[in-house]
């Protein structure tokens, strides 16, 4: 079959396809990511592309203006290849992973929760998996013929006091020349066991005294982004770390369509490659940025949702979609890191957290461990925001755990002018109550493009307080404003202005946003009332909320109770835990004692599967109004709205 040249700008690369191929496959045989937050349905119409030079067949659709065809817009996803052609990702299409390593600035007064390995020691948890032993060994001769692995084992027990000591068979073939590189002067490292009664294996030697080179890796796995920690084993201390975006977002936004993906032909190979890839990027960035040997770094610890770990670890995730539900495995053995195509050394274990369903994963078992809920007496309840929100509810004698699916609102899917949080993106945002003209605040300080998920919270929360949009997420007609318009029977708010703008058109928010945003925080919210009912709480009831994921860390408190996405609770009893996977990983990857409780601790959560649980959905349709169908289960907003009303009159 003919084959036809397609150019990408502005990254100039180059892929020849054949004919008949659409834009969107291109791209991801060329690594361009292109917005397609439907997966390649041609529903979203977040994949726009320009025309510069040659032509394609279709890409024509409802949510391209005659305007926007004229200018050589076509939507990736409906244009087949039909000759050579360039194509120009514009800024709105594109994607920015440069914000990803910029850590959040709070604005708020909530307590934020950080790693303490002082912590961990004083309260006895501190046990390292991974320990280095330098031996000066005698060297053999005429009358010492002991074999290297005979004399190695033997000097190690008499020196370290071990017992039942095993040694990996890469480290056989490694160890004579090891050995006299430095005249018998070696280090051996130790992976120590789980339980008390197991084996310490011997995974590793190198020649000299290495002691104080002694590194892990932490790794978070998630449907968006994938971020990666490198760790000093004896300090606790990260040398460096790394986001990027998983590179599986070009092949679906959320964890459905990468099964659905994953089923067809090569799906779940090309799933496995894709974010391997983007895990040995990472890889590569924290070993050179920290400037440390490879040959170091002992083990890797990763945790991801269900689907996510399955994909990684190549297993058939086409189960986990359907009724009832039911995930491959639960507990994984530790697998050596190169037999997942980890450019790591051949000694590295991969340590992969358990899961508990098919919808809560090791992610959410590494934020419980990680956040120390399950050591903790006061009645907690854990959040972590995203694409598929998770729940857990209990403290050190019980947990309760549920999944319920919010929708890509979060991360401006659903959303006409939504996008990740990038460089443009409005992110925080305020409104004159009475011209009711906007002040908008993007991410880098630059020209808007487009609105990320808390600037979504914090447009609509701003614009409910202020009477522009009223319970039902629609807008006020009457008011005097030309911001609030009609277009093709839809009204809207016009939130920036064309020549404002990177792009050429008005960035605006619509009631049909509104509605899409009112649906993810009411399946948030009632999924928190139906787990609370279940073990017989309320709200009331809690001591504690640990808002969890790099989402949350953006969150403004205040703004998201307005829209009932959270609980209506003083700041002072809300803690931010960031990336609570992550943060699971990195102690899994520094204490034995976390990975002994963490099999615990999964066999103790209780799932209830919301969608087979009657009341979450007489919940869901109360929660789908601003905030809240019961205003009195928010007093403090409530009181708010009052007086204000009191002053119009």
């Amino acid at each position: 079959m003919k084959t036809h040249t397609i150019l990408f700008q502005p990254q100039n690369r180059t892929v020849a396809v054949e004919a008949g191929e659409s834009l969107i496959r291109a791209a991801m045989e060329a690594g361009v990511h292109i917005n397609a937050s439907c997966g390649g349905e041609g529903v979203c119409g977040k994949c726009r592309v320009i025309i510069e030079k040659g032509e394609v067949a279709g890409g024509v659709s409802e949510r391209l203006t005659p305007e926007d065809r004229e200018k050589g817009y076509r939507l990736a996803c409906r244009s087949s290849v039909t000759g050579d052609v360039t194509v120009r990702i514009p800024v709105e299409s594109a994607i920015d992973a440069s914000v990803l390593n910029i850590p959040p600035a709070p604005r708020r007064t909530a307590r934020v929760k950080a790693f303490n390995l002082e912590e961990l020691k004083d309260k006895g948890l501190f046990i390292p998996p991974m320990e280095k032993v330098f031996l000066a060994l005698p060297e053999p001769s005429a009358q010492d013929h002991l074999p290297d692995v005979t004399r190695l084992v033997s000097f190690l027990t008499l020196q370290n006091d071990e017992h039942r000591l095993g040694v990996e068979f890469p480290v056989i073939r490694k160890l004579p020349d090891t050995l006299r590189q430095d005249r018998f002067r070696v280090t051996a490292t130790l992976a120590r066991p789980v339980r008390e009664d197991g084996q310490s294996v011997i995974i590793n030697v190198q020649a000299g005294d290495t002691t104080s080179r002694n590194y892990a890796v932490a790794v978070d796995i998630g449907t968006t982004t994938v971020y990666g920690q490198l760790i000093d084993l004896i300090s606790g201390a990260v040398l460096a770390e790394q986001a990027d975006f998983n590179g599986q977002i070009s092949y679906g936004e959320d964890v459905i369509s990468r099964i659905v993906f994953a089923e067809k032909g090569d799906g779940l190979n090309r799933l496995h490659d894709v974010v391997v890839e983007t895990i040995n990027k990472i890889l590569r960035t924290i070993i050179k940025r920290a400037g440390i040997d490879r040959d170091g770094i002992s083990s890797i610890t990763l945790a991801g949702n269900t689907t996510m770990t399955q994909l990684f670890l190549k297993v058939n995730p086409r189960y986990i979609r359907r009724a009832p539900y039911v995930p491959a495995a639960t507990i994984y053995p530790a697998i050596k890191a190169v037999n997942l195509d980890l450019d790591l050394p051949d000694h590295v274990t991969a340590l992969v957290y358990p899961q508990v369903s098919s919808y809560v994963g090791g992610d959410i078992v590494a934020g419980v461990m990680g956040s120390g809920l399950y050591r903790t007496e006061e009645l907690t309840l854990f959040m972590d925001i995203g694409t598929n929100a998770e729940i857990v509810v209990g403290n050190r004698d019980w947990l309760a755990c549920a999944a319920c699916s919010a929708g890509p609102a979060f991360e401006g899917g659903g959303i006409e002018f939504g996008m990740r949080a990038a460089k443009g993106a409005i992110e925080d945002f305020s409104i004159d109550p009475v011209t009711c003209e906007p002040m908008n605040l993007t991410i880098g300080n630059v020209r808007p493009k487009g609105i990320c998920g808390s600037g979504l919270i914090n447009i609509v929360a701003a614009l409910f307080e202020a009477g522009v949009i009223n319970n039902n997420g629609k807008f006020e007609q009457t008011l005097p404003t030309d911001r609030i318009r009609e277009r093709d029977g839809v009204w809207e708010y016009v939130l920036v202005r064309q020549a404002e703008t990177q792009i050429d058109r008005d960035v605006v928010l619509t009631e049909i946003d509104i509605e899409n945003l009112i649906r993810a925080k009411g399946a948030i919210y009632s999924g928190c009332q139906t787990l609370l009912e279940e073990v017989g709480l309320t709200i009331q009831d809690l001591d504690r909320i640990y808002l969890a994921g790099g989402f949350g860390s953006y969150v403004d408190l205040e703004r998201a109770m307005v829209i009932g996405l959270l609980p209506e609770m003083a700041a002072d009893k809300i803690t931010y835990i960031g990336n609570a996977s992550l943060m699971g990983a990195r102690m899994s990857a520094m204490t034995n004692r976390i990975r002994r409780d963490v099999v615990e601790v999964t066999r103790k959560m209780t799932n209830f599967e919301l969608s087979e649980t009657p009341s979450f959905m007489d919940h869901y349709v109360a929660s789908l109004f601003l905030p809240h169908t019961d205003l009195h289960l928010f007093p403090m907003l409530k009181a708010r709205l009052d007086a204000r009303r009191a002053m119009a009159r």
